[in-house]
Formats: C-alpha cells, structure tokens, sequence
C-alpha cells in the first residue's frame, strides 16, 4: 500500500520532467489536421477509407486497388461535411452557446479495430501527443464525440470514453442497448428492433411467406439471425435457407478474394431457392462481397441471373459502388429497405453548392478532392498524380447522385442532430449554472467536466431547425423511427432510393407502419405486380392448409377443400370455421350466407296438396252428414245410435280442417293451440267410436228381457262414455299448456342452409302422452269392435269400426318413426298426412258402407228388410 502511494506521489513529477517524450507519440494518419479552436470539441469517428494492403498477385485486377478503395466509401464523405456545417451553424447562432465557440476533430477510422483504440486515445489527448492525461500543446476540452459508424467500433471507442465518462452519440449503428454497460452511449437512431419489426411488418403486408437470409460473416450477424427467425415464426413466415456474405473487411485483397471465393456457395442457392424475396442484413462493407459474387457468376457463366427483391437494413447504403458503372446495382433494382430517417435541413444544400477545398483544406478533404474529380489539389506533396490541378472551381453539385448526394443522407441527419444535442446540453448547463449562482460571477464552462452534462441530456428536449422534437427515451434513444425505402435504378443510370413508407413504433396505432405500395418499383421480370414468395401456391378461400406428411415447415404445404359445413375466407387459411347459427356456407364455400326462413306456406306444391285434401274431405265430411240428417229416419241410421254417428261426423270435420292451424309461418296462437286442438278433437272422435262399439256388444249381451245390462243401454251410456274418455284427454292437454306450453321457435339445424320456423312443442313427453292416448283409445276400441264383428246384427257396425281402428292405428304406428326421421317443414307435413290419412280412414271404413246403401241400395233400407234379416 505504501508502494503504491509513492508511486502515484512521483507520477506527475515523472510526467513534467519526460512530458516532451510522451508528448511526441506517434504519428496519426487517419486523422483530420484541421482543428477548429474553441472552449469545447467534439470529436467525429467516421468511416471515410477503407484500409486494404494490394497483393501483388491482383496487379492483373482490371481496377488499380487505390481506386477500389477510395470509391467504395466516396459518400461518406457527406458525413464529414454535415458534421462541419452543423458545428459552423452553431457558431453562427447569437441565440445558442453565445461567447461560446464550438471546435471540433474529424477522425478517419479506416473501418479498422486498431485504428479505435488509437483515436480514442488521441481525442483525450492533445495535438501533439498520443498519451491522456498529459497537458502537451494547445489545451482543449473534448466533451462530445460522435461515432462510430459499426457496432463494433463503437463498442471499441466505448470502452475508453466511458472512463471518462465523455458523451457518446451513435449516428448509424443502433448496438449499445445495454446501458449498465455503456451508460454514457446516446443512440441517435432507432434501436434494431425498430428495423427489425419493420422488415416483419414489410413481409407481413406483401403476404410473403417463404423467404431467403443473407447475413453478414460476423458476430451480428449470427445474433441477427437468432433474434430475426423468431420474430418471422411468429407470423408464420418461414426461411427458406441462411448464408454468410464474405466481408471486405480483411487486411489484404487477397484474402478478401480469397473468401469471396470460400463463400461462393451463395450462388447456388440463390439461383434454385423459390423465394423471390431475400432479407441481407450487414453494413455497406460486408455486402460488397454479396455484389462482387452475383456480378463474377454472371460474367463468367455468361447467364442472366433473375432479379429477386431484397429486403436491407439501414446499415447498407446499395448504391455505394466499388467501381465505376451500374454492375453492383442492377441486381438490387426495385428492392425496399429500412432506412435511417432523414429529413432536408435548411441550408446544407446550399453549403454544399458553395463549398470550396480551400475553405476546409485538411488531408481528409484533399485526398477527397483529387478523387472525385480528379484534380490535384494546390497544397497535394504527392507529385505522382498526373491529374491537373484544382481550378478551384469544382462543385460537390456536378458529381452523380451515387458518387456524392446533394441531399441530407439519413446518417449525416444523424450527425446534424446529435451535435445540435450536445450544443443544447452545453446551453442548458450554461443557464443552470447562471441562474443559480448568487453573485453573478463569470461563468467559465471551459472548467465543466464531461459528465455533468449526462443530466441534462437525459432531460434535454429541444426542436431542430426544421421543426422536429428530438428528445431521448429512458433508453437514451432518440424516438424516432424510419423510412422505407424502394431502390430504383433510373434511365439515367442513377440509382437512388425513393420513400414509399415511415416505421414509427412510437407513434398511433395507426400510423406505426405506413406504405404506399402503388408507388413501389418492382424489377423488370414482375411486370409492375406484386411478386409472390411462397413454397407453395397459396390456398384460395374455401380451401384450408394441408403440411406435407413429414414436413417441418408450415409454408409448405396442400390445399385441401374445407369439409361440408365449414368456410374459409382467407386466402392461405390453417383451418376452416363454422358459420354462425343464423348463416350457412355459399357454394364456394368462402364466405357465410343467411339461412332462407323455411317453413309450409299456402302456395308451395305440398301445401297446396294438403290444403286441398282437407278441403275435400272436410266437404266429404259434410255430404255425409247432410245425407244422414236427411235419411234420419231410415234403419241403416238410427240403427246404430243416431246422436252419435252426427257427433261422430263433427268430430271428423274438425279434424280435416284443424290441419290449417299447422300450415303457414307459426305463431304463438297457433303452436298454442293446435296439438292440444286436434289431441282433443281426434280423442273425441275415437270415444264416439268407442261409444258405438260398446253400445254395440251391450246391446247383443242385452237381447233377454230380464238381462240387467238392458238398464245400461240408451244415450246415458253412450254420454258417459264420450264425457270420460275426453276429459281425461283434456286433462293431458290443460297440464301440458300449463306448465310447458308450445312456443314458436327456429330450427337452425334441421335443414341445411335452412332455418325451420316451427313450433317447440315446450314438452316432448306431454306431446307423446297425447298421442300415446289416442291410441290407447284406438286399441280399445279395436279390440272391442274385433270380438263384435260377427255378432248377428242387421246393421252391425263392429267389423267397419274394426276396419276403421286398423287403418288408424297403421297410419300412427308408422307417422312415428316417419315422424322422428324427417327435418324441418316435412314433419309438419308427415303430422297433417297422417291426420287426414287416420281421418280419412274412420269416414271411409265407418260410413261408406253405409252411404251406398243408402244411396245405391235404398230398397234394404227399409223397416220390412230390417226385422226380416234380424229374424
């Protein structure tokens, strides 16, 4: 312990005596000399280069390897001046940071790890020196930084700054979530997540199913392959195959072709797969090898390859070229991607027309200069060059859209609003400190460490230039979501992407995704309609999905027609549904249709049929009954009880016109009354045919004077008879109507595609104890008039009444399990059948012999005839 304490005593004596040692560190060749002074810097890490050492092998590459390299990351350079424009903004504004001068340092990265490292030790020190901690030169204070352009660098420049606790602000790569890690970490672009969802949501709209991944070789990709599946299973998107993309992110060339080579399996299955769309997540740098295959397949097999739509992520900008002319583009036409938003910016276009490199003449500028024009700059110390020299008249304006963009790019917007961030905090610390201080000294920030300014970033809220809110989060990042966008390549060889579409999972429920789909560009091969991406031919409605016997993925599958009864109204539906109780399926079987209210009407055919047979027998009825009423007199009708054969008739009457209570729509008079009606109407009738087979045996068995039965015989009997056997009947009814009374109902199962008005009968028991009555009666009375019909009697009635009783009790024996078999409006129909038919059979097996006799026959039926066939 006591060690350690001399050693930390005797530290900064060391440092002043060898300071000019340390001071001089090492040289710093990614980085910008141009340092703007002022009270605070910020410091931006970019990605403008990218560092790849030639091989002599390649010498033979139809490219030189300087030029690969510089035009590869050409657009970047947007970044860097929408980095100094903004802190010249800031400068300018007499309202923001007054008495305040912002400075910044551009940092080249060479999209190298090592590079990280240094930079970030080179922005805690000063100008001269490599060494923290150390006052070497001109002192500044670094309060900011901006960057880096991956994950990757960014966790490397995090694993410094965050000693110091320095601000740190993503203007590209949302990656450092984690903010007990990384406390000090402000994300000015959505979490991946936000893409991420996008990318479903994008699949979801266009009904894509079946679908490719193309991932970068690194550790980012594998995790986004293992956090992207997931999310498509969810919605029954399915993948059909997972590559790696060779990277360029390599120390040489030659190993870069050599993995390009390793990785060259892509190919294959890009041209067998079914899927016409392909989701490639990696940044700009690890897809160059994607293109580089797709274009030496085409070339060396000299066979077209078929455009597919690819899906991107906002950390790949399609239209950056490793080489001049459109090879590396046209494989993406009409493809879509989630991109950073980004918004115009008053002011940078016009910065951007009147720039001019001797305004900001650092090596990063010039060695910018001499490649996109190509000139050769003034202060250029490379005499190699055989360009001209700069007239000085060059214009950012006259280059391409895909070598520089005029417009604010979405990562440059990034830039733009993460310095104005940290401008705001600066000027919010600035009134917090002048307010609360009592005697008003000077106020001198240059003092403030880095960390007091994380409270006020935390809270800080403030609108941009143009009007939008930018304010963090509780996970520091900015709440705002991203375009979508559809890569065209123009007819002037530009290819540039235009917005279709905004991923906001901030906003309202209904603008969180929102496309315009008329306004996408599909590639050439579609026509302008909208590709499919399936395994399999999607299944039309009334059709459901079918998985191939032993296939794991739901996408693939067979169309099977939904079973009877059931519907689909989706196009690719897993399974077919019922239709509602009211509703039954159309012929297709794709959507649900309301059932047709059925039930016997007046003017249908069978109707029709009932109706006029129950009139014909009711007026038959009546014949009879005018014909007995005018031969009163005669033998053949007063033989066999005169007052019951009339009632007998009414009786009959009744029951041929009851069945209009059964026909038209039920109603709750109707099904009230009707079976109770006709249960007693029908009971009464078989007690007056039971009445007459009685009198019948009585009077036989009372043929001696002295038989006591002749006491019973007379109307008296014959009124008892009647009375007893309906009231029991009624009895029935009254309690049936009592406590479970008919009711009018719809049977939505009966027919299909039908519903069935009918009556409930409310007790099903009650309505066969009714029925089950009246054959009791018709046994009785068959049985009576069975043992009666040969009892010598002039006009014996038995062996008719046992004929008659055999005719009803076939017809009800066989309505019962008719009855029980039938659905819907036929079981009325069965019921009146075998009401008319029972009706019909008493009428005719009762009173036909008789009307012939008395109307064909009336020589027997006289009174001389009578007792001549009695004696």
């Amino acid at each position: 312990m006591l060690l350690l304490l001399l050693l930390l005593l005797y530290l900064p004596q060391a440092a002043g005596k060898n300071s000019k040692g340390l001071c001089r560190g090492t040289a710093q060749r990614y980085k910008d000399d141009y340092l703007k002074p002022g009270n605070h810097v910020i410091g931006a890490i970019l990605s403008l280069r990218i560092a790849i050492s030639p091989e002599e092998t390649f010498k033979s590459f139809p490219y030189s390897i300087n030029e690969y390299i510089y035009q590869l990351v050409r657009k970047n350079y947007q970044h860097a001046l929408a980095f100094i424009f903004t802190v010249d903004e800031i400068n300018k504004d007499p309202n923001l940071l007054p008495n305040i001068t912002l400075g910044f340092r551009i940092y080249d990265s060479l999209l190298q790890g090592r590079s990280n490292y240094d930079i970030a030790l080179s922005l805690l020190s000063t100008r001269k020196g490599n060494v923290p901690n150390f006052n070497c030169g001109k002192q500044y204070k670094m309060s900011g930084v901006v960057g880096g352009l991956s994950s990757e660098a960014s966790i490397q420049i995090a694993t410094i700054l965050d000693l110091y606790k320095i601000p740190q602000f993503s203007y590209a790569h949302p990656s450092l979530s984690d903010k007990i890690q990384f406390p000090f970490f402000y994300q000015m672009v959505p979490n991946e997540a936000v893409q991420f969802d996008g990318m479903v949501q994008l699949i979801r709209y266009f009904k894509w199913t079946w679908i490719g991944l193309v991932v970068s070789d690194d550790d980012s990709g594998e995790k986004f392959v293992q956090t992207f599946i997931p999310l498509l299973s969810q919605y029954g998107i399915c993948v059909a195959f997972t590559e790696k993309a060779a990277t360029v992110l390599l120390e040489s060339f030659n190993e870069y072709v050599k993995n390009i080579l390793l990785k060259a399996d892509i190919i294959p299955t890009y041209l067998a797969t079914k899927a016409n769309v392909i989701v490639a997540y990696g940044n700009t740098y690890s897809m160059h090898g994607l293109q580089m295959m797709l274009y030496t397949h085409e070339v060396m097999t000299k066979q077209h390859i078929e455009k597919k739509i690819w899906i991107t992520t906002a950390q790949w900008d399609l239209s950056s070229r490793i080489v001049q002319g459109d090879w590396n583009v046209k494989f993406f036409h009409g493809s879509l991607a989630i991109a950073y938003y980004r918004n115009d910016v008053p002011g940078f276009q016009s910065f951007l027309q009147m720039f001019k490199l001797y305004q900001h003449p650092s090596i990063l500028m010039r060695q910018f200069w001499n490649t996109v024009f190509p000139c050769r700059s003034p202060n250029s110390d490379n005499s190699t060059l055989n360009f001209k020299k700069c007239t000085g008249e060059e214009t950012l304006e006259s280059l391409a859209g895909e070598v520089f963009e005029m417009r604010m790019s979405g990562q440059s917007y990034s830039i733009y609003n993460a310095v104005y961030t940290f401008a705001h905090a600066l000027h919010a610390i600035y009134l917090f400190r002048y307010q609360t201080m009592v005697k008003k000294p000077k106020l001198d920030l240059h003092t403030k460490q880095p960390w007091k300014l994380h409270p006020f970033l935390q809270k800080l809220r403030f609108n941009n230039s143009i009007g939008e809110e930018v304010d963090f989060n509780e996970n520091q990042e900015w709440s705002i979501g991203c375009d979508i966008v559809n890569w065209v390549n123009f007819p002037n060889k530009s290819f540039m992407p235009v917005k279709v579409g905004m991923v906001n999972p901030w906003a309202s429920s209904d603008h969180r995704f929102t496309i315009n789909s008329d306004a996408v560009i599909w590639p050439s091969k579609f026509n302008q309609t909208l590709p499919p991406s399936l395994c399999t031919k999607r299944c039309h409605p009334g059709y459901s999905r079918k998985v191939h016997e032993g296939e794991t993925s739901s996408c693939c599958y067979d169309c099977s027609q939904c079973p009877e009864g059931t519907i689909s109204n989706q196009t690719d539906a897993y399974q077919c549904v019922m239709c509602p109780e009211d509703q039954h399926p159309n012929e297709n079987q794709n959507r649900c249709i309301p059932k047709v209210i059925t039930f016997l009407t007046y003017d249908e055919p069978l109707g029709i049929s009932l109706v006029s047979a129950s009139l014909f027998f009711s007026l038959l009825t009546a014949v009879v009954l005018g014909t007995f009423v005018k031969y009163e007199n005669t033998p053949i009708v007063r033989a066999n009880n005169q007052d019951l054969t009339y009632l007998l008739l009414i009786s009959l009457l009744f029951c041929f016109l009851c069945i209009f209570l059964f026909i038209g729509q039920p109603s709750k008079v109707t099904c009230f009354i009707r079976q109770a009606a006709f249960g007693n109407i029908f009971s009464f009738a078989l007690s007056c045919v039971l009445a007459k087979t009685i009198t019948v045996v009585l009077a036989f068995m009372a043929t001696s004077p002295r038989n006591k039965i002749r006491k019973w015989l007379g109307k008296s009997l014959a009124n008892y008879i009647i009375l007893v056997c309906s009231l029991v009947q009624i009895g029935i009814c009254t309690v049936w109507l009592s406590t479970f009374p008919p009711f009018p109902d719809f049977n939505k199962f009966a027919e299909s595609g039908k519903i069935t008005a009918e009556c409930n009968e409310g007790s099903s028991t009650m309505f066969y104890i009714v029925f089950g009555y009246m054959g009791f009666q018709a046994s009785v009375s068959f049985m009576v008039a069975f043992l009666a019909r040969k009892l010598p009697d002039t006009f014996n009635e038995a062996k008719f009444i046992t004929f008659s009783m055999l005719v009803f009790c076939s017809v009800w024996v066989s309505f019962l399990p008719t009855y029980l078999s039938t659905k819907g409006k036929h079981m009325v129909a069965v019921e009146i059948f075998s009401i008319l038919a029972s009706s019909a059979g008493l009428l005719g097996c009762i009173f036909a012999p008789k009307m012939y006799i008395i109307l064909l026959r009336p020589e027997v039926n006289t009174r001389d005839q009578f007792f001549k066939k009695k004696r």
